[in-house]
């Protein structure tokens, strides 16, 4: 999975297939993402990114570099 944005499109699409039983393989640095903001705090994209990249890993499939998925 690539795309954007990490925490919109490229989350629902992993969860769906997750939950369908397809394997999911995110490359992370396909993906992009934006600064959010919630309730006064402001959120940097990195730290948008790398929080969904640890929950797709956590719980969804794999999370790897485009690097080493095209190196397997």
């Amino acid at each position: 999975m690539v795309g954007a944005m990490s925490h919109m499109c490229v989350d629902a699409v992993v969860r769906a297939a997750a939950d369908m039983g397809y394997p999911v393989t995110v490359l992370h640095d396909a993906c992009a993402t934006l600064d959010l903001e919630f309730n006064g705090v402001s959120v940097p994209a990195a730290q948008v990114h790398a929080a969904m990249m640890a929950a797709f890993a956590f719980g969804y499939g794999t999370v790897k570099s485009t690097g080493d998925y095209l190196a397997a």
